[in-house]
C-alpha cells in the first residue's frame, strides 16, 4: 500500500496541512466489505496525487474515551475516515450507502499500527447521491460514529 511522500503533500497547499499529518507509509492492512470497491477511487488513500489538498474535515469532531473520530470529505474525490489518540485493537471504519438512505452498502477500515495511535482510511466514493460516515470500532464494536454526510 503506497502513499505519497510528506513532501509531495505539502506543495499542494491549502487543505494539504490536513493530509500533512498522514504518514509516508504505513503497515496495516485495509479490510473492507459489501460492495466497496465499485466506485471510482474506492481502494485508493486520500494521499492520491488526484486527490491531495482536496479535503476537508466535515462536522465535528466526535470524542470516545479520548480517542478522536473525524471525517474528511472532497467533492472531487470522496470520503474518508480517521481516528487519533487511539488504542491498540481500533479502527477507523468508513461506511458508504449507494445512496441518500443511509444503508451501509459498502464499507472499508484500517487499523492502528504498532507503535502509533491514529489510523486513516482509503477513501469512499460517497459523490453522486452516495452517502459515508466515520465510524470508531474497537475490539469489533462500533463505539461512535458521525453523521451520514
Amino acid at each position: 500500500m503506497s502513499r505519497r511522500s510528506l513532501t509531495t503533500l505539502l506543495a499542494a497547499g491549502g487543505a494539504a496541512a490536513v493530509m500533512a499529518l498522514l504518514p509516508a507509509s504505513a503497515h496495516a492492512q485495509a479490510f473492507s466489505g459489501g460492495n466497496y470497491g465499485l466506485y471510482g477511487q474506492e481502494g485508493q488513500y486520500p494521499t492520491t496525487s488526484f486527490c491531495s489538498g482536496t479535503f476537508r474535515q466535515i462536522g465535528a469532531t466526535k470524542y470516545f474515551e479520548g480517542m478522536a473520530l473525524k471525517y474528511y470529505y472532497s467533492d472531487k474525490c470522496g470520503s474518508f475516515a480517521r481516528i487519533e489518540n487511539s488504542r491498540p485493537g481500533c479502527a477507523a471504519v468508513l461506511q458508504r450507502s449507494n445512496n441518500s438512505t443511509g444503508r451501509n452498502d459498502g464499507w472499508v477500515s484500517e487499523t492502528v499500527d504498532s507503535g502509533i495511535n491514529y489510523a486513516y482510511t482509503q477513501m469512499g466514493n460517497n459523490l453522486n447521491g452516495r452517502v459515508s460516515r466515520a465510524v470508531l470500532s474497537c475490539d469489533g464494536h462500533d463505539l461512535v460514529n458521525t453523521a451520514w454526510y
